[in-house]
C-alpha cells in the first residue's frame, strides 16, 4: 500500500506554526505547499510547481524512486529534540533523483522564519556498497532495517543528485556529543553509496555537524561546496574509496559547535584496524580555506587536512590555507602509513598555515608537534608540495570578500603545476586541469541561484 501523504496547506502567508512544529512563512503566494511525511513506498515524482513541507522523518522504502524536479524547495519541520528532527532517508535499494539546474536548484532548508544550524536532520542515502564494518546503522536513527547500510555491491546505484543545496541541517547528533561516532547524520550523509550513483553540484551550508559525510562506499562526486558548517567540511570513514574533484571548503568564522572542525578529515575506523577496504579518498582540485585571522591554536578551527587512525589518502592539485593548527596533519596511527608511502600521498599541493612550523605535523592527542620528517616527506621531489609564506601569495583577490571569488589571478602559482600521472589520477573520471585548486579562471561557484554565500 502506498503510504505517502500530500496534505494541501490552505494558508499562503503563515502556513503552519506552533512551538514544536513550525513551518516558515511562504512569501510567494503563487506557490502551493504540500506535506511530505511517513513512508514513500511507490515510485513518486514531486510536482515542479509546488514546494514541500518535510514533516518528521520520511523514509523512501521498498526499492522505489523519489524524483524531485528542478526548482522545488523542501522546508524541513523544526523540532526541539534530536530524536524528533526531520530528515529524508533513502533506504537500501531505493533511489533519490534530484534533477536541479543551475538556475533552478532543489533546495532543502529549515522551515523556521529565523533559521539556524541544526534546525533539522539531514538527507541520508543508504546503499549496499562495501564498508570495513560489514554493515552498520546511522547514528541518530532507530537501529533497524531502515537505517542499515553496507554490503558487497560496489557499483550500487542510489540515484542521481544534481544541483542541490542543503541548509541548516545537522541537528540529529550534535558534533560535541561524541567525536568517535562516525556514522552521524551530517548535512548530506552518504553511507555505503555505490559508484552507480551520480552526484554533482551540491552545496551544504550552515550544518551543525559535518557538511558532507562519506561512510564507506565507492561513490564519486564533483563540484561540492561546504560553507560555514559546524564540524568538518568533508568527512570520510569506514572504508570509503571513491574519486572526488572540484571541492570547496570555506569558512568565515570559527565553529561554535565542534570539538574540532577540520576542512577535510578521514580515518579508517576507531581502533584503528587494517580492516579492508581501507579508507582512501582520491581527491584532486580541492580548495580549503579557513577563516582569516583565527590564529590562536586550540580554537574550534583546527587542521585544513587531518588524516587520522590508519587512513590512506591521495590528495593532489589542491590549495589549503588559514587553518591555525596546520595545513596537513596526521595522527600517530596514520603517520607511519604516510611515511612508508603505504598507498597514501599528499602531492603537488600548495599550502599556507597561520603558524608556519605547524604546516606539516602530527598530533599525539595532547599537543600539536611539528614533525621535520613529515615536512621532508611533503616537500620532496615526489610530493612537491609548496608552502607559501602569506595568503596573499595565492593571488586569489576575492578570497575574503563577502561573496568569495576563488578564481586565480595573474601570476598565481596555482595556475600551473597540476599532476595527473599514475593510475589513480589518470582515470577517465578526472578532468585534467593545468591549474591547482577547485577553480581556475572560470568561477563555477559564483553567487547564483544554486550557490548561496550567505
Amino acid at each position: 500500500m502506498k503510504n505517502y501523504f500530500l496534505l494541501p496547506v490552505l494558508a499562503a502567508t503563515v502556513l503552519f506554526s506552533c512551538k514544536k512544529d513550525q513551518m516558515a512563512t511562504n512569501t510567494d503566494v503563487s506557490v502551493k505547499v504540500d506535506t511530505l511525511q511517513g513512508t514513500i513506498s511507490a515510485n513518486t515524482t514531486l510536482s515542479a510547481d509546488k514546494n514541500y513541507f518535510l514533516k518528521g522523518k520520511v523514509y523512501v522504502k521498498n526499492n522505489v524512486t523519489l524524483t524531485i524536479p528542478a526548482g522545488v524547495t523542501v522546508l524541513a519541520q523544526v523540532n526541539e529534540t534530536a530524536e524528533a528532527k526531520s530528515a529524508l532517508i533513502i533506504t537500501q535499494g531505493s533511489k533519490i533523483n534530484i534533477n536541479g539546474t543551475a538556475d533552478k536548484p532543489v533546495v532543502f532548508t529549515s522551515a523556521a522564519a529565523n533559521k539556524k544550524q541544526g534546525d533539522w536532520g539531514a538527507i541520508i542515502v543508504l546503499g549496499k556498497a562495501p564498508t570495513n564494518v560489514v554493515t552498520g546503522h546511522v547514528e541518530g536513527l532507530p537501529s533497524n532495517a531502515d537505517s542499515q547500510y553496507g554490503g558487497t555491491v560496489a557499483n550500487d546505484n542510489s540515484g542521481v543528485i544534481n544541483y542541490l543545496r542543503v541548509e541548516y541541517a545537522g541537528g540529529i547528533n550534535p558534533p560535541a556529543e561524541d567525536e568517535w561516532i562516525v556514522d552521524k547524520a551530517a548535512g548530506l550523509c552518504l553511507a555505503s553509496v555505490g559508484s552507480g550513483t551520480q552526484i554533482d553540484n551540491v552545496m551544504v551550508s550552515h550544518s551543525n555537524d559535518d557538511g558532507f559525510q562519506f561512510v564507506g562506499g565507492t561513490v564519486n562526486a564533483t563540484h561540492l561546496i561546504a560553507y560555514n558548517n559546524g564540524d568538518d567540511d568533508f568527512d570520510f570513514d569506514l572504508g570509503y574509496q571513491g574519486n572526488l574533484q572540484f571541492l570547496i571548503g570555506y569558512r568565515t568564522q570559527a565553529s561554535s559547535q565542534a570539538l574540532r572542525a577540520n576542512g577535510f578529515e578521514s580515518y579508517n575506523d576507531e581502533v584503528p584496524t587494517t580492516n579492508t577496504p581501507l579508507t582512501r579518498p582520491v581527491v584532486s582540485n580541492m580548495t580549503i580555506i579557513g577563516p582569516q585571522g583565527v590564529e590562536t591554536v586550540k580554537t574550534n578551527i583546527n587542521q585544513g587536512v587531518y588524516m587520522r587512525k590508519g587512513t590512506r589518502l591521495a590528495v593532489r592539485n589542491s590549495l589549503v590555507a588559514e587553518y591555525s593548527q596546520g595545513a596537513f596533519m596526521t595522527c600517530p596511527r596514520t603517520r607511519p602509513v604516510i611515511l612508508a608511502n603505504d598507498g597514501a600521498e599528499f602531492r603537488s599541493n600548495i599550502v599556507h598555515s597561520d603558524i608556519a612550523e605547524r604546516t606539516f605535523s602530527y598530533d599525539n592527542s595532547t599537543t600539536i608537534v611539528p614533525d621535520p620528517e613529515m615536512a621532508v616527506f611533503e616537500t620532496n621531489t615526489v610530493n612537491k608540495n609548496t608552502q607559501l609564506n602569506a595568503v596573499a601569495d595565492f593571488k586569489i583577490a576575492g578570497m575574503y570578500s563577502a561573496v568569495p571569488n576563488l578564481t586565480l589571478g595573474d601570476g598565481s602559482p596555482a595556475l600551473t603545476g597540476a599532476d595527473f600521472t599514475g593510475a589513480d589520477f589518470s582515470a577517465a573520471f578526472f578532468v585534467k586541469t593545468t591549474y591547482r585548486g577547485a577553480i581556475g579562471t572560470s568561477n563555477w561557484a559564483a553567487a547564483s541561484n544554486w550557490a548561496k554565500w550567505q
